[in-house]
């Protein structure tokens, strides 16, 4: 798509670093530069204030990545593409059976109101939670690592969604401010909500969370 719409040498698009390498990737392809913006803190999708302090006089794109089931605010940086010039593409994720998202808020739902000591997500603009990610307060990534590991001890699994956010890959290394990025990255836990789980299986991750979560205090 970048390409077919002119971009390439000489170019620049701006992207999210927090998420997989495949959109710096595409851009490399293209022959363009990317150029990496903050997130959200809430919704893990680019910061429309980020995107515009992000573009230069070489911007020609930006390219939005749905995170998690959650939409980005793709109104205000379409309205940021307008006024600049710039081309909008969205990047989403595969989409799921009405059904299957419906059970999927039942048990994000039913999370939301057990887990203690973490900071669950928040479920605005129809949220399909794709997956479930909390944060761990405490110490960032340290915190976060031993939580995770505790609770995968009690037989529970979770993942971490974004182990190495781009701008610090060694290939895209950037010295850049991210902040909201890195914080993310060192905080962000994904719990299982699958349609397949029962509501014991959801009562132990709830379980297993709170043993824990009670132990660590929030870093304000």
């Amino acid at each position: 798509m970048l390409r077919a719409a002119g971009v390439g040498v000489g170019d620049e698009v701006v992207v999210p670093a927090f998420g997989n390498v495949e959109v710096a990737e595409a851009v490399t392809l293209s022959g363009a530069l990317p150029v990496f913006a903050d997130i959200d803190p809430v919704t893990y999708c680019l910061d429309v204030s980020a995107v515009e302090a992000a573009i230069t006089p070489r911007s020609a794109a930006v390219v939005v990545v749905h995170r998690f089931g959650r939409l980005a605010d793709i109104a205000r940086l379409h309205g940021v593409g307008q006024r600049n010039g710039l081309l909008v593409l969205e990047q989403g994720e595969s989409e799921a059976p009405y059904d299957e998202i419906a059970q999927r808020r039942e048990r994000a739902a039913f999370l939301d109101g057990k887990l203690r000591g973490v900071w669950t997500p928040d479920g605005g603009d129809g949220h399909t939670y794709q997956q479930y990610v909390v944060r761990v307060p405490g110490n960032g990534r340290p915190d976060r690592d031993a939580f995770a590991r505790a609770v995968r001890a009690k037989g529970v699994e979770c993942r971490v969604p974004v182990k190495t956010p781009v701008h610090r890959l060694p290939e895209y290394r950037r010295c850049v401010s991210l902040p909201e990025t890195e914080r993310a990255a060192d905080e962000t836990l994904a719990l299982p909500v699958d349609a397949s789980l029962t509501k014991r299986e959801m009562q132990r991750v709830v379980s297993a969370c709170n043993a824990l979560g009670g132990l660590l205090q929030p870093a304000f």
